[in-house]
């Protein structure tokens, strides 16, 4: 005999998750208003907390068969343990992406007001795929390995198939070639 949905607690939920769609339907409406207000506290905006949220879900759905009961029935511990760790992923990619936009001196061609350190609302890659298309296969994709998908070095060198070394020269490179671009110097990566 099934429990009735009122009363079961989140780690039934997820246990039933597996089978059946409708009890993470059931968890995800019990969380999703609370963690919208996590986020919302914490994020820029509404737009990006509503995507923090969308992203927590979606890892808790992911690896709901993962779900250890440790806090008598309560799924608010891990569920707030991934929100965290989404939102620190979320800002470290923010981070990644405002010292690329450093190095490249983007910001400072973006002509901001009153030398302005914000993100414009437009997104300073406008056109970088224009840019990298104009790298040597080599270098653009050690660049995306390393800056769009932010691997760690030593990821980039197996994705790449070669030394960690290696890698670090040919982003080395490719961002070297990619700055000289955007102040307007010809550059020749190899």
């Amino acid at each position: 005999m099934s429990v009735p949905t009122e009363t079961r607690d989140d780690a039934q939920l997820l246990r039933a998750s597996r089978s059946d769609l409708d009890a993470f339907a059931e968890l995800y409406d019990r969380y999703a208003e609370r963690l919208l207000d996590y986020f919302t506290r914490r994020a820029s905006s509404e737009d990006t907390a509503l995507e923090l949220c969308a992203e927590t879900l979606s890892r808790a759905w992911v690896s709901r068969e993962r779900f250890e009961d440790r806090h008598d029935g309560s799924a608010a511990p891990w569920l707030y343990g991934i929100a965290r760790n989404v939102l620190l992923m979320s800002i470290r990619r923010g981070a990644v992406e405002r010292a690329t936009a450093t190095r490249l001196g983007v910001l400072e061609r973006l002509d901001l007001p009153g030398g302005a350190t914000a993100m414009p609302e437009s997104s300073w890659a406008d056109g970088a795929d224009e840019l990298l298309e104009s790298l040597p296969p080599s270098l653009r994709s050690a660049i995306r390995l390393r800056v769009v998908d932010e691997l760690d070095y030593d990821e980039v060198a197996d994705a790449l198939g070669t030394t960690e070394s290696a890698a670090r020269v040919r982003v080395h490179r490719g961002l070297t070639a990619l700055r000289k671009r955007l102040s307007g110097s010809k550059e020749n990566p190899r």
